[in-house]
């Protein structure tokens, strides 16, 4: 089985930082990319960050320059460092990954940030 589960959210004042994390099972996670997507309420799924097995990365414009992904193979983690929060950053956010064709999520994490 594979499981995805975040932590780390929480509600924040604009300006503010927040720092998710994302531990998976039932996958060789070192070989996997990872990426975080976020849900704002009435809005789709959209696409956050991704990082690669190699490391390399890839962000949203929305995410560019404000928020790091980052990853930890001994730890099967994902992390993503969001800084410079914007009250338009308020979303659920999930961490996805895909194994054999079929994409995984996890639960998801409330972000909610204050102006």
């Amino acid at each position: 089985q594979v499981y995805l589960v975040e932590s780390g959210g929480g509600l924040v004042q604009a300006g503010e930082s927040l720092r998710l994390s994302c531990r998976t099972s039932g996958i060789n996670f070192s070989i996997h990319r990872m990426s975080w997507y976020r849900q704002a309420p009435g809005k789709q799924r959209d696409l956050v960050a991704t990082i690669n097995s190699d490391g390399s990365t890839n962000y949203s414009d929305p995410a560019k320059g404000r928020f790091t992904i980052s990853r930890v193979n001994a730890r099967s983690t994902v992390n993503l460092q969001m800084s410079s929060l914007k009250v338009e950053d308020t979303a659920v956010y999930y961490c996805q990954t895909t194994w054999k064709s079929r994409n995984y999520w996890g639960r998801g994490t409330q972000v909610t940030v204050s102006s």
